[in-house]
């Protein structure tokens, strides 16, 4: 049944054996809720993000200021712990000059390349069979004594400094170019590296054709200077100090005169 209120039902129900007829009203319709427009919930989200952002850049400063307080504190934890005692050592050292044997020498030349010996190995020593042995990396050095002017060719191993050729620039020698190289010399000589005197066979490589060369040139020239040195040839007067000498020597009396 249609009414100008509402809209009425009706029912038949059985209670205790006996038909009844019931007439229902049916309840009040519930009013929807509005819908949020999205715009609305943009708004709201990026509210949101910017609280959230703020929020975190406030707390930013306050986290910095924590962490370098904290440091702080460790540090002066750890200068507290450091440790004032003193240990004295059990034996005293006293301190040694060491001495290369070069205080009394002026370098003339140096020159950076590898060393390499011909002769046996440890394996194949009384054998005869000999073949080229690498000695070291190192400075090629040239020395000139201050006294008696004498000039001597030194090679060291670098970081152990140990002495691997050590002769006299003897006049004698030939530098022969290596076999197949343009940046390496070939020569024999009797070295007193090994503390005694042995004649053996050198090979010396630089790193380029043009270091060769110079050292070549100016190995040469050494050779010519002990040459005169051993012909008892003096060295030119550079400095006039001999002529000094001799003007003095001229001017002594003797107790006679």
């Amino acid at each position: 049944q249609t009414g100008d209120a509402a809209v009425w039902y009706n029912t038949i129900c059985i209670v205790h054996g006996r038909t009844a007829l019931i007439r229902l009203k049916p309840p009040s319709p519930i009013a929807p809720r509005p819908l949020i427009s999205n715009t609305h919930a943009a708004t709201m989200s990026e509210e949101e993000a910017t609280s959230t952002a703020t929020a975190t850049e406030e707390n930013k400063p306050k986290k910095e200021e924590e962490e370098v307080e904290a440091k702080e504190e460790e540090e002066e934890k750890v200068k507290e712990e450091e440790s004032t005692a003193t240990f004295e050592p059990v034996v005293n050292l006293e301190v040694v000059e060491i001495r290369s044997g070069e205080e009394d020498e002026e370098l003339i030349c140096s020159y950076r390349s590898k060393l390499f010996l011909y002769g046996e190995t440890l394996l194949d020593k009384g054998t005869g069979n000999k073949t080229w042995k690498e000695r070291g990396i190192g400075d090629a050095r040239i020395l000139r004594h201050r006294q008696h002017q004498r000039l001597r060719f030194l090679m060291r191993q670098e970081k152990t400094m140990k002495v691997i050729a050590n002769h006299a620039i003897d006049p004698r020698i030939q530098l022969e170019p290596n076999a197949g190289s343009d940046r390496s010399w070939v020569w024999s000589c009797y070295d007193f590296a090994e503390g005694e005197l042995e004649e053996k066979v050198f090979a010396l490589r630089f790193s380029n054709s043009e270091v060769a060369e110079e050292f070549k040139k100016k190995y040469e020239e050494c050779q010519k200077e002990m040459e005169k040195l051993l012909a008892g040839e003096d060295k030119p007067d550079v400095g006039g100090e001999a002529a000094e000498v001799a003007e003095a020597l001229g001017e002594l009396k003797t107790s006679e005169e």
